[in-house]
């Protein structure tokens, strides 16, 4: 019996190209539904994740002409490795210069929305701490600490003021000054507004957006209640829409000037919205993690084949599970914090427990694990090791079943949240109530 991947295409050649060994997930679900698949990791400290789960390479360059389609996972300089090939004719998935400035330069990013009729909340540029400081003193309110460039990848330096006199923003900008100074060369101080947070996001073919777009909730801080220290993510919660309000008020917006770059791949926009209008945050000109792989779980048709024509300018149909999907991360110490010694004492080739073998790997993506033996071990250096997903008709549904899955997996100091979609059960009333999830 012929599998639908089967009956629709060939197997092609994939190479995947990485900074810090994001994307092995996707690299491993596409090798899994029957394609060829080469995965390089730039970092050398990181080279070993995902070994044994899906074939790897030293030199990407070499692997170039072999490949069918090359994908890279992140901003950092990959688009302007991305559009060179694209230029030289390879089908690529990935940016350009422009749309990795758009996420790596906040204050970029915020000017192009405006100059394309989004509005943007207030923000103000700065180099210098001192001159922050002095402009908090000057201007008393709420204020979010936003590092640009490769600062921003660091976990915990984003800082939302709580205090109307912004006493606590001052007290942190001091704080980063003597601690910081050399890694934040670049950073913004953003007006802070009380809404809810949501982000709207499409797959986009270098001429237009393909739908239905994705509509997703990220939960940053580490603990359950949203409190403690700020991480890459610990949970997202997601549905597909038509295009709706969020979108079309957005991203829709953008659509002549990624047309105009060619970009092919993921993008996304985070927003605050309230009842006065839709404040975007930041880009995400990439795919997002763990996000890929929580729509992965919701995607009806196999990923390397969408990718696969995606990659060629087509529209290819994107059918999707209705409802809501989820995922959380389950972390090890020291996630979110940098600390090798400790890493290496608490969590460095841990096995990954799988309590009952019956269907243990359903809803299971992988992060910074690598296969030794058929066991599955910790490697890597964050402490991010799975994204466990679950979907369902109504937000319960979705959460019991990821939540039932956790419980089937062991690993010695592993720590998640329990409570990723709660927050929907009140924020979804507001987002009704002012339109913003209306199809349009």
């Amino acid at each position: 019996m012929k599998t639908i991947f089967e009956a629709k295409m060939q197997p092609k050649n994939f190479l995947f190209i990485s900074i810090e060994g994001l994307i092995g997930d996707i690299a491993w679900q596409i090798l899994k539904e029957g394609h060829n698949v080469k995965y390089f990791i730039e970092n050398p400290e990181e080279r070993d994740i995902n070994d044994g789960f899906v074939p790897k390479v030293d030199n990407w360059e070499k692997e170039v002409d072999w490949a069918d389609v090359i994908i890279f996972d992140d901003v950092l300089g990959q688009g302007e490795k991305a559009k060179k090939l694209r230029d030289k004719g390879k089908f690529v998935i990935g940016g350009t210069p422009y749309t990795d400035r758009l996420e790596d330069d906040r204050a970029f990013g915020q000017e192009e929305l405006k100059k394309a009729g989004v509005n943007i909340l207030p923000y103000k540029e700065f180099r210098s701490f001192d001159d922050a400081i002095k402009f908090v003193e000057k201007n008393p309110g709420r204020y979010v600490i936003k590092p640009s460039g490769e600062a921003q990848n660091i976990k915990g330096l984003l800082f939302i003021g709580e205090e109307d006199d912004g006493r606590d923003v001052i007290q942190v900008l001091g704080d980063y000054k003597s601690a910081w100074a050399d890694k934040i060369p670049v950073f913004q101080l953003q007006k802070r507004i009380l809404g809810v947070e949501i982000a709207v996001g499409a797959f986009f073919n270098g001429k237009e957006f393909i739908y239905p777009v994705n509509v997703n909730f990220e939960n940053k801080k580490l603990f359950p209640g949203n409190i403690g220290p700020s991480t890459g993510e610990m949970g997202t919660f997601m549905f597909w829409s038509g295009p709706n309000k969020l979108f079309n008020d957005t991203l829709k917006k953008m659509e002549p000037k990624l047309r105009e770059e060619g970009y092919i791949g993921y993008i996304d926009i985070n927003c605050i919205v309230n009842g006065n209008g839709i404040y975007p945050l930041e880009w995400t000109s990439r795919f997002g993690y763990p996000t890929i792989s929580i729509q992965q779980e919701g995607m009806l048709a196999p990923i390397g084949e969408f990718f696969y024509e995606m990659a060629r300018g087509n529209t290819p149909k994107l059918r999707v599970r209705a409802g809501f999907q989820m995922g959380i991360r389950l972390v090890v110490p020291p996630f979110p914090f940098e600390d090798k010694e400790t890493f290496a004492v608490k969590s460095k080739d841990s096995v990954v427990y799988f309590k009952n073998s019956k269907n243990c790997y359903d809803g299971v993506h992988i992060e910074d694990v690598k296969l030794v033996n058929g066991e599955w071990v910790v490697t890597g250096n964050s402490g991010v090791v799975l994204i466990v997903c679950g979907c369902g008709l109504t937000m319960k549904q979705a959460q019991n079943q990821l939540y039932g899955r956790v419980k089937n997996i062991n690993i010695p100091h592993m720590y998640y949240r329990d409570d990723i979609g709660e927050r929907w059960f009140e924020d979804s009333d507001r987002l009704l109530i002012w339109g913003y999830l209306r199809e349009e």
